[in-house]
């Protein structure tokens, strides 16, 4: 049965139009995404499909295209506009942190970094640049690979602070297994920047490990 001959308040559409984005399973947002549906499947039984093709929806969306476009139903049109839809997220998270001291919007700071960080194959180790009112300056990603004191440089995080002209720090990286329980790496490693970067009086606020959930805070656990 086509979604159009669907009770009305049944409809995906309507029923976000009526009752808020937030009442939509995964499938219902995403079969708005895809607006149609193929031979013998509503938008919905494809987004069905979809979700378990890809193990969730964060596979879905961390797809390459390659994988993405082979998908029933998709292709290079539908993987465009996912990107978009998925920058335009990032880009307005970041204007919300961006206008505003970061320590008044932790969730719109961490759902940014989260959205930048999460899904990836690798680890990345990331750093937002802030102002002395804990504006953002700036998000850089300055390495990638296996975070530990090999990999991260605390000579050139320093070099960059400098050069942003920051007043304070926050950093996070993403644990590609998902779980964002810190290593004894990643509290090593944020020990060596916190001491280095106090030598040229600049704060470290956090370090958010990105992973399942909400990920981890150092400085919510007291570890930082």
């Amino acid at each position: 049965m086509a979604i159009t001959d669907w009770p009305a308040d049944e409809r995906p559409r309507e029923k976000l139009l009526e009752r808020g984005a937030e009442s939509l399973s995964n499938a219902e947002l995403l079969a708005i995404f895809l607006r149609t549906g193929v031979p013998g499947k509503s938008a919905v039984d494809l987004a069905r499909d979809l979700l378990v093709t890809f193990d969730g929806l964060t596979g879905l969306m961390a797809a390459d295209e390659r994988r993405f476009c082979a998908a029933k139903g998709l292709g290079p049109a539908k993987f465009a506009q996912l990107k978009a839809v998925l920058e335009l997220s990032r880009r307005y998270l970041l204007n919300r942190v961006a206008d505003q001291d970061v320590l008044t919007s932790p969730e719109a700071t961490r759902d940014y970094l989260k959205l930048k960080l999460y899904g990836l194959p690798q680890e990345v180790f990331a750093c937002l640049y802030l102002d002395n009112r804990h504006r953002v300056i700036r998000y850089e990603e300055l390495f990638k690979g296996t975070i530990d004191g090999s990999s991260v440089h605390p000579r050139e995080v320093v070099r960059r602070v400098l050069e942003t002209n920051a007043a304070a720090v926050i950093f996070a990286h993403n644990h590609p297994s998902g779980v964002a329980e810190p290593s004894q790496a990643d509290l090593h490693i944020t020990q060596r920047l916190k001491e280095a970067l106090a030598l040229i009086e600049v704060r470290v606020l956090d370090h958010l490990i990105i992973g399942d959930g909400q990920g981890t805070s150092l400085a919510e656990r007291g570890l930082l």
